[in-house]
């Protein structure tokens, strides 16, 4: 009886071909060998749609070294894909639009904006979600800066920590603002303290206007003055069932005004990082259950309105008073943060979970052809 087989769909990154997680499709393809399931890496550009094959990328974890082979189209997808600013990515737009009848595990999630509405429609999450506005025009900046200490202005579909700005109203100057942030290389630009009056023409340099959203910013620094929050992994089980996986602590750079490790961030463990923000201990715990809850819930909802997901990676802030905030959603998590602390099980599952969600999504369908 052949084997169920699962394509992994990812970009390359330049044109030499290179690809960016390959230790991680090295362990999930052996992994998946111990399970039963074929799994191998393809891109949009491997693909002969005229023959109906793939150029697929094949490891074998006998001899460490990876392999060509033409193969038909997977049972199944898993799609790695990243926004990126590259005819790759229009390529993958074109191959997911060509291609939507077949099986993905997981679809494109919408950009942080349209999220963020889609969630703020329900009562239950509106607690969770910071103040959000899309910038329409540079009064929307001030509007927010009318009611909140300081903000934070975020590309609607940036990734890791690029972009990003936090203005805050100076302390003890009237009528001027400090502002910190990383420009779009995640580079951290120099602090700047501007009048009121100047925000507008510095920020006419960033392009915002329709493609930021502005955000409350919720007072998130540690003694060291260092900004942190928690990386939340939920992800579908071998019985299609959403699941924590694990859950991070992330502290950021100095001078960060995100805590993102690709931008010079730490990972911690999450008692450990929740013990020196927050003292009752009851308190933790509560913060603890609740964010585990509150993580399956936004997964599950999100899937019933956008379609297929099987992971998603949730930002959080916890404030003093132990209120759970969602900063942002990560269709495309990775799983370095389990490393970074040490939790190789978390780590381990983390990447076992999709393959064995492929296998309950092939079984599934079988039963129900054959029913």
């Amino acid at each position: 009886m052949s084997q169920p087989v699962l394509g992994i769909l990812t970009l390359y990154l330049n044109n030499r071909k290179r690809l960016e997680e390959v230790p991680v499709y090295e362990r999930m393809i052996t992994e998946g060998r111990e399970l039963g399931l074929d799994v191998f890496v393809f891109t949009p550009a491997d693909v002969n749609s005229s023959q109906g094959l793939i150029h697929a990328l094949q490891f074998n974890p006998d001899t460490g070294s990876w392999t060509r082979r033409w193969r038909p189209f997977p049972h199944m997808i898993y799609d790695r894909c990243r926004i990126q600013k590259s005819e790759r990515f229009q390529q993958l737009l074109r191959f997911r639009s060509r291609y939507r009848h077949l099986v993905f595990l997981n679809r494109p999630l919408r950009n942080k904006w349209t999220v963020h509405q889609t969630l703020s429609g329900l009562k239950r999450f509106r607690p969770h979600l910071p103040d959000t506005m899309l910038v329409n025009s540079i009064g929307d900046v001030n509007r927010m800066l009318s009611k909140h200490h300081a903000v934070y202005l975020k590309p609607i579909n940036g990734t890791g920590g690029r972009g990003i700005l936090r203005i805050s109203k100076s302390m003890g100057v009237h009528s001027s603002y400090e502002i910190h942030g990383r420009n779009t290389n995640r580079s951290i630009i120099t602090p700047k303290r501007l009048p009121a009056a100047m925000l507008s023409s510095f920020l006419s340099g960033w392009d915002i206007k329709g493609r930021y959203l502005v955000q409350e910013g919720i007072p998130l620094e540690l003694p060291s003055g260092r900004v942190h929050d928690y990386r939340m992994l939920v992800q579908k089980n071998g019985f299609g069932e959403w699941e924590v996986t694990g859950c991070v602590g992330r502290v950021g750079a100095i001078n960060s005004v995100t805590s993102n490790l690709h931008g010079g961030g730490r990972a911690t463990g999450m008692n450990e990082l929740l013990d020196e923000w927050i003292p009752e201990i009851q308190k933790r715990e509560k913060v603890r259950e609740d964010s585990a809850r509150l993580g399956v819930d936004i997964s599950r909802y999100l899937e019933e309105k956008y379609g297929a997901l099987c992971e998603l990676a949730l930002d959080l802030a916890v404030d003093k008073s132990g209120r759970i905030l969602l900063l942002e959603v990560n269709p495309k998590p990775s799983r370095e943060v389990f490393s970074q602390v040490g939790d190789k099980d978390a780590y381990r599952l983390s990447l076992i979970r999709p393959l064995e969600y492929a296998l309950w999504v092939y079984n599934s369908r079988k039963h129900s052809k054959n029913a």
